[in-house]
């Protein structure tokens, strides 16, 4: 469906100095793929979306769309984005419309539909996304994620071929991703043709049929999600989707600043859309430091969270002894029916109780 080939874009600064944000980025993407774009920021992931429906035209290479080269000079563009949505990071709804307006504005415009069944296409859409009790308010009244939904249908009134996401959910508060992730779910059971730049590594392991690993301006790496999260090929790859993301505490006396802890667990969960475990940590973390590890000091806690494979875990470490600090074996009883698993065991550093949440 898509054909790209020796694709580069090149930037210049003021100083007139350039930037090669894409190198050779070269790929094929059939018909009713979802491919999620991943890798470190400012490698060329929003580029290279935005070169696809030539907002940002490249400087070499080309771009074949059902077999027609819309990189040549004169093809016309608004042919191309009939067929071809993006909804972006910041949304870019018109404030001044209604959310059913928004919706129905560009199929009358120019598919020319008529009000009625423009209307009740919009309305269908917003069912969709959910959002049907919101088709009369300005978007100014909507929170983020809702937002982000409207842009969702008012991509999809179209009737596009292919939708393009740069980020979905990267301006959204981390308590409203699950929503907008949510809707795009559903999309890509539907069989639409996706490609999707995130973050969120849970999410493109979970929806992808493929996965392209950008690094330094190319696809450094093009797999199935089971390839390129268990089994990638590059250190770079392997690097990137091993990330561990942990919060640390030193607990140096029985007058440690235990607010402290529990404001910072809540900020992490919520960064991390962990809400659910909050409750949980927070009260482990209470019960071991207050009654099975009192006067256990010093000791570092750690709250750990494995975007891979979406593990989460408490890690109590005490240095410098090789048994653990726990008076009574038995002191964990009543918490491992409450989690996962628990692992004590002896390390290079010292001594360390594992919880799995």
């Amino acid at each position: 469906m898509i054909s790209i080939k020796h694709l580069s874009k090149k930037f210049k600064n003021p100083d007139g100095s350039v930037i090669t944000v894409l190198k050779d980025v070269n790929c094929e993407i059939g018909k009713g793929e979802v491919i999620s774009i991943i890798g470190p920021s400012g490698t060329g992931k929003s580029t290279l979306l935005r070169a696809i429906n030539m907002l940002e035209p490249p400087t070499g290479g080309e771009i074949l769309v059902d077999g027609e080269n819309i990189t040549a000079k004169g093809y016309p563009l608004h042919q191309l984005r009939r067929k071809m949505g993006m909804v972006f990071q910041s949304f870019n709804l018109f404030e001044h419309m209604t959310v059913l307006e928004n919706i129905m504005y560009a199929p009358m415009e120019l598919l020319h539909l008529p009000l009625g069944q423009a209307m009740s296409e919009a309305m269908e859409l917003l069912k969709k996304v959910g959002l049907v009790q919101k088709a009369e308010v300005y978007p100014s009244s909507l929170s983020g994620g809702q937002k982000q939904r409207v842009a969702i249908a008012r991509a999809l009134a179209m009737h596009p071929e292919v939708v393009l996401f740069d980020e979905p959910t990267s301006a959204l508060d981390p308590t409203m991703v699950g929503e907008v992730l949510s809707v795009i779910r559903s999309l890509a059971k539907e069989g639409l043709t996706m490609l999707i730049v995130t973050h969120e590594m849970r999410f493109a392991r979970d929806v992808s049929t493929r996965i392209f690993f950008m690094n330094e301006g190319i696809i450094y790496e093009d797999g199935t999600p089971e390839q390129i999260f268990e089994h990638p090929v590059h250190s770079a790859t392997k690097a990137f989707v091993n990330r561990i993301q942990k919060l640390v505490y030193e607990i140096d006396s029985d007058d440690f600043d235990y607010l402290q802890i529990h404001s910072g667990l809540s900020r992490f969960c919520i960064k991390y859309n962990l809400s659910d475990k909050t409750d949980l940590a927070y009260a482990l973390i209470k019960e071991m430091l207050f009654e099975h590890l009192r006067g256990v000091r010093p000791l570092t806690l750690r709250f750990t969270y494995a975007e891979l494979s979406g593990e989460t875990a408490l890690d109590f470490m005490v240095e410098g002894i090789s048994a653990s600090p726990l008076a009574d074996a038995s002191a964990l009883a009543g918490i491992r029916a409450r989690v996962k698993d628990i692992v004590e065991e002896p390390t290079t550093r010292g001594f360390r109780i594992k919880i799995l949440l």
